[in-house]
């Protein structure tokens, strides 16, 4: 099912055991290894990790409360599916945060090396060319939180994560359309932020984040299996 690691356990780590339990199993979420409908238990996720069943209730809480997981007890937990308002209001969320973040960079970071993005670009141009989602998804998120950093409010970052978790698996299905497209929206933000254009900035970002809107229809017709019925 996924790639997990035995961790050590102790009284004192158990709430750093539990949001590292809860980080794997989001990761496995969002990348489809877990899929929308799947169900796990609290004995078989605290064998893959080699912890108590304490540290993985705490973590299916949390998880639980991010609307990733349905807990029904004496039963077991199952992945909730998509639900395309949630996505919708999210994105909603998102955009107003990754708005203020991005007019903040473009004002503050056109004296900023020509070159500032550029590596990203080519890690997510390798991905891309590897057909290497989960990496691709890794350095989209790197993206967006260089952004906040050099806003100087990277702290924005954790309420936009935190936010767009609802959003993350549909991210995921729509790199199967095409992640090259991604890149040139990137881009676009990234010249624009470091031309010192906040309304062109804004403008980029909102463009990108909508995607979202138009895409989310036709991802639910190819995985109608992964989506709630609304």
């Amino acid at each position: 099912m996924m790639n997990i690691e035995r961790l050590a356990f102790d009284a004192e780590t158990r709430p750093t055991i539990a949001k590292r339990i809860a980080e794997s199993l989001r990761d496995a979420i969002v990348s489809l290894d877990l899929k929308p409908g799947d169900t796990i238990s609290e004995s078989d996720i605290a064998a893959r990790f080699g912890v108590s069943r304490q540290p993985v209730r705490e973590a299916f809480i949390q998880l639980a409360e991010q609307g990733l997981l349905r807990i029904r007890p004496q039963r077991s937990t199952e992945v909730i599916r998509i639900s395309i308002r949630d996505v919708l209001n999210a994105r909603f969320v998102r955009e107003a945060l990754e708005v203020a973040v991005v007019r903040k960079a473009a004002t503050e970071c056109a004296e900023m090396p020509a070159d500032m993005f550029d590596e990203l670009f080519k890690a997510q141009t390798d991905a891309s060319d590897a057909n290497d989602y989960r990496a691709f998804h890794a350095k989209d998120d790197a993206f967006h939180r260089l952004i906040a950093k050099l806003s100087g409010n990277e702290f924005v970052w954790k309420l936009i994560d935190a936010q767009k978790v609802q959003m993350d698996r549909v991210r995921y299905l729509s790199l199967k359309l095409g992640m090259p497209a991604t890149i040139r929206e990137h881009r676009d933000i990234g010249e624009a932020i470091l031309s010192g254009n906040p309304d062109l900035a804004e403008a980029h970002m909102r463009k990108h984040l909508r995607k979202i809107d138009t895409q989310i229809h036709q991802i639910r017709d190819l995985n109608r299996e992964y989506f709630q019925e609304e």
